[in-house]
């Protein structure tokens, strides 16, 4: 009887070290599981932050750039104008004009302002002088809005000396239009005007970041242009202006809000979102690590060693997909310019003597001449093209990058033993781009025909670093310009003094 309470008692011990054993390694696991948890939570935080505020302050560049080519081609459009000798040497506020002459001159101006005022959706184009007396398309609107004042309130707009131009927008407090003037001569001034709803195609936000708002201010904060048309003409919201407030570049994250800023011209474009909203995908990551890691205490260390291994599949997943939304061109899918630029200078830097390296360049040619006859749609199914293009002419060992509006980078890499050899390779492949070109038409009925131009120059013989062989790739492009286009050149150091003349 004593050896079985004595048993029993053995065994009570036996089962509460056993018991303990049991909360010992569980409270070890669950420690373990915690703090693992724990660093791939901070360490999904710090990865999606950097690159959501990498993927933000792209787009922010990108909507930058686009609003500034969208205001030099208007800047363009304006200037074209003085196409007409008239439009810039008359002056209606001369007393010796010639009643008849000055008819007939004004005449001549006015058609010249109404045919190019058809190429966008112009509110205004015309040219006031200092009498008030005009040419030209002037809304009522607009005379209505400046009365007799109209040539002061436009001079005044002239913020750039250098230039005679300047842009403004809020006058007596309507922000529905956008004004561009330029200074004709002392007594005149030239003015084109839009609606800012025209922003719309500007300002076209990516459906990745659809919930992202973007908006344009002036120097005072006060919206020029915003998705929301009765935001307009307000105040930026206090809770994004608190962020900016004295920055012209810069991104900042904090619990509440990520936000952009870029100054373009006089203005700033602000791109903000909830963060909430955009780091969305932190958060159900951060729920799922910790309902897995319980799972893995309950099932033991190697199951949560094995659930731990799938969590960091979706987090490489999703870094990889912002980190490729920040480096790939939306439009033609291949590099970014910067991206493009960061690749190819370290594969030179880092490339062995048994490599060889060449850096192609393409420009397309009038494709100012696409986007003005045919329209912005067929320019980027263009751009679309000469993407395909370029990914059916190189391997995948090369890098192609869109560095410009319309120009492009191919850096070629490959181990060809001889010059001889890489030489024909690089020619061959011009050829084949030029070939496909040939074959490349665009519009309604395919009847505009496309061509490009090429320059070609070759590592380390005409540059060791990226920027040397981009100069050097940039003068033989030049070269094929000035013959005719639609052609291709390699660089040639003796000839480009003669084609830079």
């Amino acid at each position: 009887m004593a050896a079985k309470k004595i048993s029993r008692a053995s065994l009570k011990n036996v089962n509460k070290v056993q018991a303990l054993l049991i909360i010992g390694f569980a409270l070890i696991v669950i420690t373990a599981v915690f703090i693992v948890s724990d660093l791939a939570v901070a360490k999904t935080d710090e990865v999606l932050k950097n690159k959501v505020i990498s993927l933000t302050s792209s787009l922010n560049v990108q909507m930058k750039l686009n609003l500034e080519s969208y205001l030099s081609r208007m800047e363009t459009i304006a200037t074209l104008a003085f196409g007409e000798k008239d439009a810039y040497t008359y002056d209606a506020t001369d007393p010796n004009n010639d009643e008849y002459e000055a008819i007939n001159t004004e005449k001549t101006i006015t058609d010249k302002l109404y045919s190019l005022c058809i190429m966008e959706n112009f509110v205004d184009y015309g040219i006031v002088y200092r009498n008030n007396r005009t040419v030209g398309k002037i809304s009522n609107g607009t005379a209505s809005l400046f009365g007799d004042k109209l040539f002061d309130e436009l001079s005044s707009m002239i913020s750039r000396p250098r230039t005679n131009d300047g842009w403004s927008t809020g006058y007596g407090d309507n922000f529905k239009r956008i004004y561009y003037v330029k200074k004709v001569h002392d007594n005149a001034v030239l003015f084109i005007s839009f609606y800012a709803t025209e922003l719309d195609t500007v300002f076209d936000n990516p459906e990745t970041l659809s919930d992202m708002e973007i908006r344009l201010v002036n120097a005072d904060l006060n919206m020029i242009y915003s998705k929301r048309s009765s935001e307009v003409g307000q105040a930026l919201p206090q809770d994004i202006t608190s962020r900016i407030d004295s920055k012209n570049s810069a991104t900042v994250l904090d619990n509440e809000y990520i936000v952009s800023v870029n100054s373009c011209r006089d203005w700033y474009v602000v791109c903000s979102i909830p963060t909430p909203i955009i780091l969305n995908e932190k958060n159900e990551m951060t729920t799922y690590i910790i309902v897995t890691g319980v799972i893995a205490a309950a099932l033991a260390v190697l199951v949560a060693l094995l659930l731990s291994y799938q969590l960091i599949k979706p987090i490489k997943r999703t870094v990889y997909t912002l980190d490729n939304k920040a480096r790939i061109d939306l439009l033609t899918g291949i590099l970014n310019k910067r991206s493009f630029e960061e690749y190819a200078g370290n594969a030179l830097a880092n490339s062995l003597d048994t490599e060889r390296h060449a850096l192609v360049i393409l420009d397309i040619d009038n494709f100012k001449g696409v986007n003005d006859t045919l329209g912005h749609a067929f320019g980027d199914k263009v751009l679309e093209k000469t993407g395909d293009i370029l990914r059916n002419t190189f391997t995948e060992d090369d890098y192609l990058g869109r560095v410009g509006g319309d120009e492009f980078c191919v850096l070629v890499n490959t181990r060809l033993a001889t010059d001889e050899e890489f030489s024909k390779y690089l020619h061959d492949k011009c050829a084949a781009l030029c070939e496909a070109y040939h074959n490349n038409y665009t519009g309604k009925d395919g009847s505009y025909k496309i061509s490009a131009s090429i320059g070609v120059a070759c590592w380390p013989q005409h540059g060791k670093s990226f920027q040397e062989l981009y100069s050097a790739c940039d003068s033989a492009l030049y070269r094929s310009k000035k013959q005719g286009r639609d052609t291709y050149s390699f660089y040639e150091p003796a000839a480009e003094g003669e084609v830079r003349k």
